[in-house]
């Protein structure tokens, strides 16, 4: 057994999320923590709501609250939809917890005891109107690089280098597009380049990332600056220093606090089951590590964050903090940018489709097959609705939905109970062993997150049941003295039924579910997440968290049927769609813009 911690992106509370963000952070870290599960490892997956920084205000001042107010409302909104997604968190919390505070206060102050935060004067990006500090990335321009228009205040994403807001030609600010102003003023910076050398061992180790994460990775060694990690802004997690740690006007900067959330997370988890060190075997030198994110989010992930922790624990000089050495993440499972009918994502262009109004109505597996199996990620990826209900009406309904329902429905009909096989015959024989073969192939391609290489194979076994079922063609078996073939056969379709099943489950688990209860299962096989209204650890204000009990039946492995069992009545998996559900949904899209 392995200690695997997964590490989900934080999605930001400044309202709903669309499909676009699950399908990067979502939906594939679900996948990679199911079957890691079922393959009997120890699986602590954490995540929550990245809740501070300017671009929180912006939106409570259009929204007319506070900052909080706006944190409170958009957590719940997102913590209920990853909820309906079925993502099974260990724990799904926030940024705006007193114990997140906690940790990310003493990550800041081991660093800084070690030498690696440093204070000095920098021209900060004010926004001329509010008089607020702008995130870096919130301030954009033309790249003094490469010259494209369109670079971040942190990043250009043309020529992938580190940039400052000063540096920008022609600045101007994403709320209002002004020109921002530039003051001097204190903040505190990470010594990155003391951590380049460090850096690059690491990564040289790193063989078995996607090549685009690694090589971009290494190529951002070479430009290795100090960056600012304190903002001029009064929402965010006070600098905890003396002279510092009561001062309004100035806040640790959001991508430090957010990164720190990893950390953090399972810290509240351990605090929250009972044993306060429960979290230290997931960040020992013995487990294993999978962060999962977007393209956009890379830099933060596998080099910025790994330096946190080097430096937090001491290395490449020093000495580890209170929480002592801890492990460098184990792979960047990145994936590209999800477009829409050609489209950039953009909820203020009303480019858009919320996860919420997906579940609502098509359901939360429709979706998941969808982003598994047409998903970017290794490549950007368009969705379109008529690619969506396609794959629903072909793969799902008309495949694995048919193979269940046919097949289920011909033992509930004629036997009531998974009936004892006969002699086995050739075609018998191979049906099951290929079934049974694809568990190590298609389990090899889950634990290197190549999920939709495993998905298709798991597909391809569905299919091949399929096909063995015509070929043997159970209900033209109606004589007495064929009554022990058909019984037969119709015990092989059960068990490739059932290994489908086991399967499918990391991709589709609130379905798989449906079919162990149809194949006679009293127990829960694949758990899904709760929604949990709990209190601060620390006395702050209560929120809701999601946690689950994911210890269950579930296996990765072909399972001998339980012969005698009753079988139910089957209910469809999948609901087809009518083809005029595409006009519908793109009507929505143009209604919607503005």
């Amino acid at each position: 057994m392995s200690r695997i911690l997964t590490a989900v992106a934080w999605p930001y509370a400044n309202g709903p999320r669309h499909i676009g963000h699950v399908a990067g952070f979502g939906v594939p870290s679900d996948v990679f923590s199911r079957y890691q599960r079922m393959a009997g490892n120890e699986v602590l997956m954490v995540s929550g709501t990245d809740e501070h920084g300017t671009p929180i205000q912006v939106q409570a001042d259009r929204e007319g609250v506070s900052a909080r107010e706006l944190a409170d409302r958009y957590n719940r909104v997102i913590a209920e939809d990853l909820q309906g997604l079925g993502l099974s968190y260990d724990l799904f919390t926030r940024t705006t917890t007193r114990n997140h505070y906690s940790v990310v206060q003493t990550i800041f102050k081991s660093l800084y005891d070690n030498g690696y935060v440093t204070e000095r004067s920098q021209l900060s990006a004010i926004d001329p109107v509010t008089g607020r500090g702008l995130p870096d990335r919130y301030v954009e321009g033309t790249c003094p690089i490469c010259s494209y228009d369109g670079a971040r205040g942190d990043q250009c994403d043309n020529c992938g280098n580190q940039l400052d807001p000063k540096d920008l030609i022609n600045p101007r600010s994403k709320i209002d597009g002004k020109t921002p102003a530039f003051v001097e003023s204190a903040q505190f910076f990470l010594e990155l380049p003391a951590f380049a050398e460090a850096l690059g061992g690491w990564l040289q180790t790193r063989t078995d990332w996607r090549p685009n994460v690694l090589k971009f990775s290494q190529n951002l060694l070479d430009d290795l600056r100090p960056r600012a990690i304190t903002r001029d802004l009064d929402w965010g997690v006070p600098i905890p220093l003396p002279g510092w740690s009561d001062r309004e006007d100035k806040r640790i900067y959001v991508w430090f606090d957010a990164v720190i959330g990893y950390l953090s997370a399972s810290v509240e988890w351990a605090r929250r089951t009972g044993d306060p060190d429960a979290w230290r075997p997931f960040w020992g030198p013995d487990a294993t590590s999978a962060y999962f994110m977007g393209k956009d989010n890379v830099v933060f992930h596998s080099v910025i964050w790994p330096a946190l922790l080097l430096g937090a624990s001491g290395k490449p000089a020093g000495k580890p903090g209170p929480l002592g050495e801890l492990a460098l993440p184990g792979e960047v499972v990145s994936s590209e940018f999800l477009t829409m009918e050609g489209k950039k994502f953009s909820s203020s262009r009303s480019v858009v489709i919320y996860v919420r109004d997906v579940l609502e109505r098509y359901g939360a597996d429709a979706l998941r097959y969808y982003l598994a199996a047409a998903g970017p990620e290794s490549s950007d990826t368009d969705f379109t609705w008529s690619q969506f209900v396609t794959r629903n009406n072909t793969e799902l309904v008309a495949g694995w939905g048919n193979l269940v329902n046919r097949t289920v429905s011909m033992v509930e009909k004629n036997i009531g109970a998974i009936p004892p096989a006969g002699e086995l015959l050739g075609p018998d024989h191979a049906a099951l062993e290929g079934s049974r073969a694809a568990f190590g192939p298609i389990g090899a391609l889950l634990a290197r997150s190549q999920q939709k290489a495993a998905l298709a194979e798991a597909m391809k076994v569905v299919a091949e049941a399929n096909r063995y079922l015509s070929e043997q063609a159970p209900w033209k078996l109606k004589g007495d003295d064929e009554v022990a073939r058909r019984d037969t056969v119709l015990h092989v379709a059960l068990q490739l039924v059932d290994d489908a099943k086991t399967l499918l489950t990391p991709f589709l688990p609130g379905s798989s579910e449906q079919v162990h209860r149809m194949l006679g299962g009293t127990e829960v096989w694949s758990g899904q997440p709760e929604l949990q209204e709990v209190d601060d650890l620390d006395g702050g204000p209560g929120y809701p968290v999601l946690m689950g009990d994911y210890d269950t039946e579930a296996v990765w492995e072909s399972r001998p049927l339980r012969v005698g069992h009753q079988v139910a009545k089957p209910v469809p998996l999948f609901v087809k769609l009518d083809p005029s559900v595409v006009d519908e949904e793109l009507a929505r899209l143009e209604d919607a813009a503005p």
